[in-house]
């Protein structure tokens, strides 16, 4: 049922987008919809007052009261603020924008009612993007976005109307992902991957990080976790960072919608070279950096503290999130990160010695081989570091998992793991760890291993799951011609993949020898 209504919705909001592009576009839905959200919170709490100060048992009664006086009474702020929902001046209220959405000025309108909402709330300081004056839609198409955007937001409940407005902005944020293409992976990393950090890591309590956060899915996707297994929000505290200032904003509003508290540091900024946690040590680290970024680089990251196992080399910025992550990382925390497949095996420009190093000092966990086209942005086949810098189980081995034929088809060029998949990669986890509950652990040839790090170095610590996974058993005679197909065109498409990324690194090379082709 929400589904449809999510889709209908998207249908319709694509529709009114005209020309404009997605990427432009994608602010004023989303803008709205957060709006919309703390116009309904104010809403919801100022309705729940009136009921309290009518009811004579409740201790906000308020006895021989006028009309003019409940009004009064309904209007201060410390009501509302005491539990941590954003005041909203009346001027500034759906219900006022909904009533001119037909206007001419109704662009201006909006952003004045943005500026008023960021004035009177130092938390959203910054984060509302007011560009809905200059907005390249064609006459009408705005009031009919704010007309579509009041339909949202429907249920029994004022609750239940949130959580709708919540699941819609991240559904909205994964659809524009889409649309963008290439570009929208560089704020929306897709959901079973999320999902798959998420339930390896576990995270129940303590601090969650992510320095390079996009929308902020990795921290949604933890509380949610952490409700699903009778926790509650705010059992963990939320840090991100985020280089991109309108992804910046897009995080706040994702975290302010699902009533997530949040530090999100004082603004955007670069992790290396304006890193606004310095001090912090998190129990969970979750990110999906942008891969094998090569202008990272600044002079004052010479000799910087984080690069423990080597510096990383300047054209290519794998091996610095991985050490940026591990200095983040409190003594007995883990990370789960995202990287390309050729972090795994890479030996230019001493990625091979700086994950050595790594191996060697024990801080490596597991690692999971993904399958391809799981991202919006990148055939480039991705893999999953997991890391910790004290082993709590099986101190000097790695468990290697190969997910790459596990995926579901859900278009015609995507796929995603499906919630039986990821239950299996997590619950093997578990199991190796030894966790309570959990099953025996064993290897299952072609899927996992557990693999001591002498045998890690015979193989010059490259550390892609397949080499030593080995090959599933299986009776060849029973596949028939579209799964074998299957098969050699994913095994091709990695090939090819690795190729291009071979390619690009050969460009990179002689362009910085000044032979461009």
């Amino acid at each position: 049922m929400l589904q449809d209504i999510k889709k209908t919705l998207w249908a319709t909001a694509d529709k009114l987008r005209a020309n404009m592009d997605a990427a432009e576009y994608k602010h004023l839905v989303l803008g709205l919809i957060f709006v919309k959200y703390i116009s309904d919170t104010f809403n919801a709490k100022r309705e729940e007052l009136a009921r309290r100060f009518a009811d004579e048992a409740d201790e906000f009664h308020l006895a021989d009261s006028t009309p003019e006086l409940l009004s009064e009474e309904l209007e201060e702020r410390d009501y509302y603020t005491a539990d941590n929902v954003f005041w909203v001046p009346e001027a500034a209220r759906w219900e006022a924008l909904r009533a001119s959405a037909k206007q001419a000025d109704i662009g201006k309108r909006i952003d004045n009612a943005l500026s008023l909402v960021e004035a009177e709330n130092p938390k959203l300081k910054g984060i509302l993007d007011k560009r809905f004056a200059r907005a390249q839609l064609p006459d009408g198409k705005l009031g009919e976005l704010v007309d579509l955007v009041s339909t949202i937001g429907f249920g029994s409940t004022a609750g239940e109307a949130r959580d709708i407005l919540g699941q819609v902005y991240e559904y909205f944020l994964g659809m524009f992902a889409n649309a963008e293409g290439k570009r929208g992976g560089q704020f929306y990393t897709p959901r079973s991957i999320v999902k798959t950090l998420v339930a390896v890591l576990a995270p129940h309590h303590g601090k969650v990080y992510d320095p390079c956060c996009g929308s902020g899915g990795m921290f949604v996707q933890s509380e949610e976790f952490i409700e699903a297994h009778g926790g509650k929000l705010g059992d963990v505290a939320i840090y991100g960072q985020e280089a991109n200032p309108t992804t910046w904003r897009l995080a706040a509003m994702n975290l302010a919608i699902r009533g997530i508290d949040f530090n999100l540091g004082r603004s955007h900024a670069d992790s290396f070279t304006n890193d606004q946690f310095p001090d912090l040590r998190a129990e969970f680290i979750l990110a999906n950096p942008p891969f094998n970024i090569s202008d990272w680089w600044h002079a004052s990251l010479t000799g910087d503290a984080r690069w423990v196992y080597g510096d990383p080399p300047q054209g290519n910025a794998n091996y610095a999130w991985l050490q940026h992550m591990l200095h983040h990382l409190a003594p007995h925390g883990r990370a789960g990160i995202v990287l390309a497949n050729g972090s795994m095996s890479s030996s230019q420009s001493g990625e091979g010695q700086i994950r050595a190093a790594m191996v060697e000092a024990d801080v490596v966990e597991v690692m999971v081989a993904l399958p391809g086209q799981l991202f919006f942005n990148t055939q480039i086949p991705a893999c999953l570091w997991f890391l910790t810098k004290h082993k709590r189980a099986r101190p000097g081995e790695v468990l290697f998992i190969d997910a790459r034929k596990l995926a579901t088809m859900i278009s015609r060029v995507q796929c995603e793991l499906s919630d039986e998949v990821i239950e299996r990669i997590a619950g093997t986890v578990a199991a190796w760890r030894g966790e309570a509950g959990a099953k025996a652990y064993e290897d299952v040839a072609g899927f996992c291993r557990s693999v001591r790090l002498a045998e890690i170095a015979e193989h010059g610590h490259v550390l892609t799951p397949g080499r030593y996974v080995g090959v599933e058993e299986v009776d060849d005679s029973d596949l028939d011609f579209a799964t074998k197909m299957q098969t050699l065109t994913e095994k091709l498409g990695e090939q090819m993949a690795k190729g291009a990324e071979l390619d690009q690194m050969i460009r990179q090379k002689l362009g910085g020898l000044g032979y461009e082709f």
